[in-house]
């Protein structure tokens, strides 16, 4: 279905109504009192309904309010905790190892707004603007998070932005500092950022009351036309039109990534140079599908990965005869079925061989080893359990001695609480932002809530990809995975994106994968090869 340029979304009728008007010409004198009281009641209700939260209509967007200096945000918040505070402008100097950045933050909000001129939803962004320099010829860079639900934080601190949240290794816990330091390898260099929280992400917000606006912005199709306006509009308030534009998208950020820069082609007449999908899902199918052969085949790697991580660093290099074996005789064997006691009995050696998982487990799963399975089996022994994030972080087993166990992920609820306070210092100490409202760095209830559509089962971004790559020969696009990462398996990816044509020459789809787990970038060594390897695809154009 073609979407309209203002994004007219499907509701059928404005989400609020406009207020009955009432004479008091007829009423004795108590009617006025009793008028004025009822009128400051509805006033109070409507204002609660306003800050519920729910979504949209047409999209349009409302001028945003006149930005003011570091120090004078946050007052409009003061009257209203609910309300977000005025846009600012800060001015900053970076000293880091050999350079020092000077360069603009602008925090603010982009209103969408139906086309009765309501308010459906205020989106949050943090730009970083490097100063001096050209902004017809100066890239730019949207960056999303993925989810659904998770705020832009996590590639901000973690990874791309002037400031970073340390990590010992790569792993934290909730009571660790959320004190932030000068980041060597932020891409301010070579790109000004603009990080984009979705409505019900960060500080974001949707306004409008009901549930038809809700179920709109959270959902595949509504989420990626919501984006798309917000770009453009942000383009266009800023004198970006010129510019050459990226998209860099995380896990679900890299599911948007294709799929918005297709609707800003489209739909906002947007040109995406080039993306950076890290950690990306590309085909929900090949993750899930239980009894297809390549959802077991593609974790095989990883887990091998895994335990040869405990001896030393490991490359992809050395994982090429698990590679090579994951896509020939496990798969093979595979489709032999449980009743070929020959294919069993060597893909039980393989397995075991290649995971280092106890025989008797393998024998017993028939050589299908499911990720909760094998998350709680590698570390057995010492009762630790671990991450589907990132398979060498562990955390314990809270009930090590139960046949079946319930816990926290080391990853998600162990970053979680260092990365959100981190963001709520940022705004309020460093861009003059201050507010009330939880910043949410991964709402789950937008996650449980999120509206998949009818193909939920067979949700493919490959197509997308294949369609800007044939229409655009400029088009380039960075995939990057982590070893560790059995949420996104790499080894799924690559062979999805080796099912692409080349479109006219080798080299358009590069694919890296680097030490670490679903956010390679929490590694030291991996956070600096992804930003040269972004830096080449950015300056490239």
């Amino acid at each position: 279905m073609t979407i309209s340029r203002e994004l007219t979304l499907a509701i059928n009728q404005s989400v609020l109504k406009p207020n009955r008007i009432v004479s008091t010409m007829q009423l004795p004198k108590w009617g006025f009192v009793v008028v004025a009281v009822c009128a400051a009641l509805a006033l109070s209700l409507a204002a609660q309904a306003q800050n519920k939260d729910a979504p949209p209509a047409s999209l349009h967007h409302a001028a945003a309010p006149q930005a003011r200096e570091h120090g004078e945000a946050g007052n409009a918040a003061a009257a209203n905790p609910l309300s977000l505070p005025t846009d600012t402008v800060t001015q900053h100097k970076l000293n880091l190892a050999g350079r020092t950045l000077s360069f603009t933050a602008k925090a603010g909000t982009i209103k969408l707004m139906t086309e009765h001129g309501d308010e459906l939803a205020a989106v949050a962004y943090i730009a970083y603007l490097l100063d001096g320099s050209d902004p017809t010829t100066r890239p730019v860079t949207f960056v999303f998070n993925g989810g659904p639900g998770a705020a832009s934080a996590w590639l901000q601190l973690g990874a791309l932005g002037p400031w970073r949240l340390p990590l010992n290794d790569g792993k934290t816990f909730p009571s660790a500092s959320p004190a932030l330091i000068n980041n060597d390898d932020t891409w301010l260099d070579f790109t000004d950022l603009v990080f984009v929280d979705p409505p019900g992400t960060g500080y974001s917000r949707i306004v409008a009351p009901g549930e038809d606006a809700q179920k709109q912005l959270w959902s595949v199709q509504g989420d990626i036309q919501a984006l798309a306006v917000v770009v453009r509009r942000w383009l266009a308030e800023n004198g970006r039109m010129l510019s050459p534009k990226f998209i860099v998208g995380e896990s679900y950020g890299g599911f948007r990534a294709p799929r918005l820069a297709q609707a800003l082609a489209e739909d906002e007449q947007v040109g995406i140079s080039g993306l950076v999908m890290i950690s990306p899902l590309l085909d929900r199918a090949a993750f899930v599908g239980a009894d297809d052969p390549l959802h077991w085949a593609i974790c095989l790697p990883t887990y091998a990965a895994t335990m040869r991580e405990k001896a030393g660093p490991v490359t992809r290099a050395q994982l090429a005869d698990v590679e090579q074996y994951a896509a020939g005789d496990y798969v093979r064997d595979f489709l032999r079925g449980p009743g070929d006691t020959a294919a069993v009995a060597r893909m039980v050696a393989n397995v075991t061989s290649l995971t280092g998982l106890d025989a008797t487990l393998v024998k017993r799963l028939v050589g299908r080893i499911g990720k909760d399975t094998f998350l709680r089996a590698v570390d057995r022994a010492q009762d630790r359990i671990v991450s589907s994030y990132d398979t060498t972080i562990a955390a314990l087993d809270p009930h090590p001695h139960a046949e079946h166990s319930q816990w926290l992920d080391p990853v998600l609820p162990g970053f979680e609480a260092p990365f959100g306070s981190a963001m709520v210092s940022l705004y309020a100490r460093e861009l003059g932002w201050r507010i009330e409202n939880r910043y949410e760095i991964l709402n789950r209830r937008v996650s449980r809530q999120w509206e998949w559509g009818r193909d939920f089962t067979s949700l493919s971004d490959i197509r997308y990809l294949q369609r800007m790559l044939a229409l655009d020969p400029q088009f380039r696009v960075l995939v990057i995975a982590g070893l560790t990462d059995l949420q996104i398996p790499y080894f799924g990816n690559f062979l999805l994106l080796n099912q692409i044509p080349a479109y006219g020459g080798h080299g358009r789809i590069t694919f890296k994968v680097y030490r670490g787990g679903h956010m390679t970038y929490t590694n030291d060594a991996s956070r600096k090869a992804i930003r040269e390897d972004s830096r080449h695809l950015i300056e490239w154009h």
